[in-house]
């Protein structure tokens, strides 16, 4: 025992090694080369237009956006505790920026952007990446919602080509400008911004596999050229474009400032503490591999300092951009890192070109964003799970559209944290030995086999059967442990059985983990034995439409008929294989 401690304690320091130097010391040939640069590429070639169009919408300039995608992007890459990472300015911080740069001016938000940087690389030094990935989904799912709601919002404007000169920047008092300004909507803008989304979309539908979003910028962009129509473009508002990167610099720091903006800089280390973590998650999804978090948090705070300094803007992980990166056959971080290189060459040749995009072609290109991000399907689910969860979804929802993300986070956590003990204390009898929070294992991949259970009898298993048991509530503090499950066995199972007698109750996030537990195995045409579910997540699962008609999913009533069963299938099976 002895020893195996100190093998733990003299591992830490491999929680934060950067995946760039895993994959090094692995190998790394011309044939990875081939695959990253292609990826990164292809990334690079989505990320131009999607930089400059969250720039404009943060209320700063486009150019900014791809400072942050050059600096942030290479940075996060390399330093980062995950293969495929793509970083870079995402639609969570548009909020947040429009808002410090409207109370603060762009030189308040670089100092709050360091501030977030510093929180960030302490959040990973003192591996708090255990404990960030613990917020609760309809938490998450609110202020995203929420945001993706505020984005659309602000785009009306250049959809519709409305005579305004300043937008308000709370959501009521857009829309009364929106309703007290439609005499000055433009026909020709509309036009424009219609077919850029019609394109995005139709590229999308039928040609996935093509950059929607350049595709429709390029076509916006040479309609209004040809035709020479008088609508508003990037050169028109905001100037040009340079062509290299500015000097770094520094703000001026004191401690007044500090103070004031110290609750902007912790809402923004929070998020690209958040939506990296889960767009790290989303990767080893895709992948199957797994992400050092403590080592991304650290890679986030330095890419936020380097950003910020190079006269950037907030960056994080972005979850549509890094699976652009996996599903383009990137192989290792060199992928990300040539996605900054392929950005910064676009940027040095094309700048004189990009002054000509029409506003209202970015216009359209964020309205696919902000539909992205509501998760309408999810927000839908949650709409089903119990009442305490569905008033944390809608009141995150509703705080972030019309009061303050800062406060919608702080009101949906506290809440969800409330109404998790008030869900404990109805258990405790029976759950008064479990452990609700376990430490983070970090295994860097490293495919363990399961531990030895001695109550699940291992021994007497048939080939091709797995057996796993939740202890305890599995409630959105433990859903990381159920998605790590399938990748600690390797070898993808006939049948598993997954023994529920010990787990007396599950929230809105445990469904959620749990239905992707069980669609990955129905894809990896794995049967599903549930044994032993308890009356509370049964009637969860059954509001949230978890449970229904599926031969894939079978239920017993403890853990013998389980194993009974699992023998009938694999003998059923072999019986069917047999000439």
């Amino acid at each position: 025992m002895a020893q195996q401690t100190g093998s733990g304690a003299g591992r830490e320091w491999h929680l934060f090694v950067p995946k760039l130097i895993t994959v090094l010391r692995q190998g790394y040939g011309l044939g990875d080369l081939r695959h990253d640069a292609l990826a990164g590429l292809t990334v690079a070639i989505v990320a131009l237009p999607l930089a400059m169009a969250l720039a404009i919408a943060s209320g700063t300039t486009p150019e900014r956006g791809l400072f942050t995608a050059i600096v942030a992007g290479f940075l996060i890459s390399a330093l980062g505790g995950s293969r495929f990472q793509i970083g870079g300015p995402t639609g969570a911080f548009v909020v947040v920026v429009f808002n410090v740069i409207e109370r603060h001016g762009y030189d308040g938000l670089v100092l709050a952007t360091l501030m977030a940087g510093v929180m960030l690389l302490f959040f990973g030094l003192f591996r708090l990446g255990t404990y960030i990935k613990y917020v609760p989904q309809p938490v998450v799912t609110g202020f995203t919602a929420g945001i993706a709601v505020i984005i659309f919002s602000s785009q009306i404007k250049d959809l519709l080509g409305l005579d305004i000169d300043k937008l308000p920047a709370d959501f009521i008092s857009q829309w009364g400008s929106y309703l007290s300004n439609l005499h000055s909507i433009d026909p020709v803008t509309v036009l424009i911004a219609a077919g850029t989304l019609a394109i995005i979309l139709a590229v999308r539908r039928w040609q996935p596999k093509l950059p929607a979003f350049l595709i429709g910028i390029v076509i916006g962009t040479l309609v209004v050229l040809i035709a020479g129509l008088p609508v508003e473009t990037i050169g028109s508002r905001f100037g040009e474009i340079p062509n290299m990167l500015p000097s770094p610099t520094l703000p001026e720091v004191t401690l007044e400032r500090i103070r004031i903006l110290f609750p902007d800089a912790l809402t923004i280390a929070l998020l690209a503490g958040i939506e990296s973590l889960l767009s790290a998650v989303v990767a080893d999804g895709m992948t199957g591999r797994r992400h050092r978090s403590n080592c991304e948090l650290v890679a986030q705070g330095i890419a936020n300092l380097g950003s910020a300094m190079f006269g950037g803007i907030p960056a994080t992980g972005a979850i549509a951009r890094t699976a652009t990166n996996i599903r383009s056959g990137a192989r290792t971080p060199v992928a990300g890192m040539l996605h900054a290189i392929f950005v910064l060459v676009f940027m040095l040749l094309l700048a004189p070109l990009m002054v000509l995009v029409p506003l209202a072609s970015l216009a359209a290109l964020l309205i696919v964003v902000a539909w992205n991000m509501s998760e309408v399907h999810r927000f839908r689910q949650l709409l089903s799970a119990p009442r305490g969860d569905r008033i944390v979804l809608l009141l995150t929802f509703g705080l972030t559209v019309l009061v303050d993300l800062t406060v919608a986070i702080q009101v949906g956590i506290v809440l969800a944290a409330l109404l998790f003990m008030v869900r404990m204390s109805e258990t405790v009898e029976v759950q008064s030995d479990s452990r609700v929070i376990d430490e983070e294992a970090e295994e860097d991949d490293f495919l363990l086999p399961p531990v030895p259970d001695e109550d699940n009898d291992r021994a007497a298993l048939p080939p091709g059967v797995e057996v796993f048991q939740i202890r305890g509530p599995l409630f959105f503090g433990a859903t990381s442990r159920l998605a790590d499950v399938l990748d600690r066995i390797g070898a993808t199972p006939s049948v598993f059985i997954l023994r529920m007698r010990e787990m007396p109750l599950i929230d809105s996030s445990g469904v959620v983990a749990l239905s992707a537990f069980l669609d990955r195995c129905r894809k990896a045409g794995t049967i599903v034995i549930l044994s032993g579910l308890q009356p509370q997540p049964r009637k969860v699962l059954a509001k949230m439409h978890v449970i229904h008609d599926d031969t894939a999913l079978i239920f017993v009533a403890d853990y013998a008929r389980a194993l009974q069963t699992a023998r009938d299938l694999i003998q059923h099976r072999s019986d069917v294989m047999q000439p």
